[in-house]
């Protein structure tokens, strides 16, 4: 017998109380930008228990407009923007070669809060990816190793050769470069974040940089 799913659906609760916290977001003592309020509800969401709190969306458009998401981890926050890596030849390489511009969503449930960011991306220098890729695990390079990224894949016992001796390669040099392993820095002009409510008035609190007047905040109705 399959399984029903709008009857699924309707038997799933939002932000169970015995495992989700729903603080409230001071709107007054918001910083002036958005990047510190992020470290903090970064490192809340660590505290929380939040799985994976490191993961995010990351959305991108073809070179005809059609949109893309897929999870990715990120690497990095500062005053260069929010970082994450890929190989350039894969597809969301492709896209942002095309269409430099891209969208992040994080969502850490066991807090009832979203942080979404969108702008321009760029690339680090390429020894600044070979350093970030570096100081990762062992098997973090492997991957990178392997290589041909979103290509078509014969058989899985193809995947299978290239990442063994990709391994054997990470282990006996863990400093093998990855040529086009490449770090991409997300440099928002937009940042929101959303904290839930159980009466569902949930706050909404939007960050809009301009170039004349820095970071400008205001309230979005939910």
């Amino acid at each position: 017998m399959g399984t029903d799913l709008h009857e699924l659906l309707k038997s799933l609760r939002v932000w169970d109380p015995e495992v989700t916290d729903l603080p409230e977001l001071d709107r007054a003592a918001a910083p002036a930008e958005p990047l510190p309020l992020f470290t903090r509800w970064f490192a809340e969401a660590v505290a929380a228990g939040q799985p994976e709190p490191h993961t995010m969306s990351l959305a991108t458009a073809d070179a005809e407009g059609l949109p893309d998401v897929r999870i990715v981890m990120l690497h990095g926050a500062d005053a260069d923007g929010w970082s994450f890596a890929t190989h350039a030849h894969s597809r969301k390489g492709g896209h942002l070669a095309a269409r430099p511009y891209a969208a992040l969503a994080f969502y850490w449930s066991a807090l009832g809060r979203q942080v979404r960011v969108r702008g321009p991306v760029g690339t680090a220098p390429a020894e600044e990816a070979q350093a970030d890729l570096h100081a990762r695990s062992t098997g973090a390079l492997a991957a990178a190793l392997t290589g041909r990224q979103s290509e078509v894949l014969g058989s899985p016992e193809d995947l299978v050769r290239a990442s063994e001796a990709a391994w054997e390669r990470a282990r006996r040099e863990p400093d093998a470069p990855a040529p086009s392993w490449t770090l991409y820095r997300l440099r928002p002009d937009e940042v929101e974040f959303f904290q839930g409510d159980a009466l569902r008035r949930h706050t909404r609190l939007r960050y809009c940089r301009s170039p004349r007047e820095g970071w400008t905040r205001e309230l979005l109705w939910p």
